[in-house]
C-alpha cells in the first residue's frame, strides 16, 4: 500500500498541476485504482469515474469491449484493455483513461499467460498505449503491484518521461 500512496500523491500533483481528468476500468485490481485516485482530497477535480468489469459481460455491456476480441485474445490482453481504455474515456469524457486486467491468483493462470500476469493500457488524446507485466508474490501482491504500475506510468507520461498513445504495445516480463 505504501507504494501505491507514493504513486497516487505524484500523480495527484501532476493532475491537479495540468488540469486534466482521469477514468479507471478495472478487472483484477477490483476497484484499487479509483481508490487510490480518490483518497486524497480534492480528487474530486481530477477523477471522473471508475468501473470494475471483472466479467466479460461487464467489459461488453459497461465499456463497449467486443465479443470478437474477448474471443480472440481473451480477457487478459492487450487488446482488451486497449478497448477498456478507450471505452471509459470515451464515456466518462476525461483526458486520460487507465485499464488494468490480469490473472492476481492463486487460479486461473495458464502457460501463456501465468499468474501474476497484468495487462494494462493508457488511452489518452493521442491514442492508446499498451503494456504487458509479470509480477511475482500472492494475489495482494499481484494486485498491488498492478496498481502502482498503472499509478506510476500515468505520472510518467505526465512528466514527460514516457510516451502516451499513438498505438503499438511493449512486452515486460517484469515491471516494478
Amino acid at each position: 500500500m505504501e507504494r501505491i500512496e507514493a504513486a497516487m500523491a505524484k500523480l495527484a500533483a501532476r493532475l491537479a498541476q495540468s488540469g486534466q481528468t482521469v477514468a479507471a476500468a478495472e478487472s483484477c485490481t477490483g476497484g484499487l485504482v479509483a481508490a487510490a485516485l480518490t483518497e486524497l482530497p480534492g480528487s474530486s477535480a481530477w477523477f471522473h469515474q471508475g468501473w470494475v468489469t471483472y466479467s466479460n459481460e461487464a467489459k461488453q455491456q459497461q465499456l463497449g469491449v467486443r465479443a470478437e476480441t474477448l474471443a480472440a485474445f481473451g480477457a487478459v490482453s492487450c487488446e482488451t484493455v486497449a478497448e477498456m481504455a478507450l471505452g471509459a474515456r470515451r464515456i466518462a469524457g476525461a483526458d486520460w483513461a487507465l485499464a488494468v486486467s490480469g490473472i492476481a491468483g492463486p487460479g486461473g493462470g495458464s502457460a501463456e499467460k501465468p499468474v501474476g500476469t497484468v495487462c494494462f493500457a493508457l488511452a489518452g488524446a493521442s491514442g492508446v498505449q499498451t503494456r504487458q507485466c509479470r509480477f511475482s508474490g500472492g494475489r495482494s501482491a499481484v494486485r498491488g503491484q498492478a496498481a502502482a504500475f498503472v499509478l506510476d506510468w500515468l505520472s510518467a507520461v505526465l512528466d514527460g518521461q514516457a510516451v502516451a498513445g499513438g498505438g503499438g504495445s511493449a512486452y515486460n516480463t517484469a515491471c516494478s
